[in-house]
């Protein structure tokens, strides 16, 4: 049975992939459903959510569609996930692997390194870096991922530990290949699984570490995010609940359904043989 024959068959891998595939079309389409800058003044001030057919979820403080807001928000929650799960999921390889192969004071080297990124905590990191570098898309994306590389770093290096004394690879020594190409062809292909479904925790903590930045007004200003939308409806939070309940309940959904996906995602990889972190 193939890898996704496991996964379709996990039923909250299915619900967490269905959620997430729904979030992203819903983000995709957001340029045709509400076409224009999301942070315009479109309308009156606080229309309520289902009384004008024009604003299906109702204006902010200052009129802007929230249902522009809540699509736009998704494509940026989505594109930071992704990319500083991306970025960190690289570095973290990197290190990892480096280590594993290299040993010795190399590998003692790098995993003091690592050390020292896993005592501060991710958030405070991201915070901290944002604070003194200064806000924008890129640096968010740079802050998240820095707090979120040693965990693949540690996983990879394990990986690749337990991979390495394995018969397969010191026949590939002996056929004369390349450490290199052994590392490449050999090692990377079967210590990665474990760390891909680690990745879609990294998404999950880098959505709510963006959102949480936004929050704090560390965001990227003009652009719309769910941080930033709860946060606008903290001062009218008795009279407008829906301001930052909206964006909070499709935070919530979010996070669910990656958090959903790599579950499905883990066990299958489990059923496979493979130990899924």
């Amino acid at each position: 049975m193939s890898g996704l024959q496991r996964f379709l068959r996990q039923p909250e891998g299915m619900t967490g992939l269905v959620i997430l595939i729904t979030l992203l079309l819903a983000s995709l389409f957001a340029p045709i459903v509400s076409p224009g800058d999301p942070l315009r003044i479109a309308g009156r001030a606080l229309i309520a959510p289902f009384t004008d057919p024009a604003f299906p979820l109702g204006t902010d403080r200052l009129g802007r569609d929230v249902l522009a807001g809540l699509l736009y928000g998704a494509r940026t929650s989505f594109a930071v996930g992704l990319a500083a799960a991306l970025s960190a999921m690289c570095l973290g390889v990197c290190v990892g692997m480096a280590a594993g192969l290299a040993g010795g004071v190399v590998d003692e080297a790098l995993m003091r390194v690592v050390d020292a990124f896993q005592i501060v905590p991710a958030f405070l990191l991201a915070l901290a870096f944002v604070s003194t570098i200064g806000v924008s898309t890129p640096v968010v994306v740079l802050a998240i991922a820095l707090g979120a590389w040693a965990d693949p770093a540690r996983l990879t290096r394990a990986q690749v530990l337990a991979i390495r004394e394995q018969d397969y690879v010191a026949s590939a020594g002996v056929i004369g290949m390349h450490p290199i190409e052994i590392a490449v062809r050999e090692i990377l292909p079967n210590a990665l699984p474990p760390v891909l479904a680690l990745s879609a925790t990294i998404v999950a903590g880098a959505i709510l570490t963006e959102a949480a930045l936004s929050f704090l007004g560390l965001g990227n200003p003009n652009i719309a995010t769910w941080g930033s939308m709860i946060a606008e409806g903290r001062s009218v939070l008795r009279s407008a609940s829906y301001l930052s309940v909206i964006p909070g309940c499709a935070l919530a959904v979010t996070v669910l359904g990656v958090h959903l996906f790599s579950e499905g995602l883990g066990k299958a990889l489990a059923d496979n043989g493979v130990r899924a972190a």
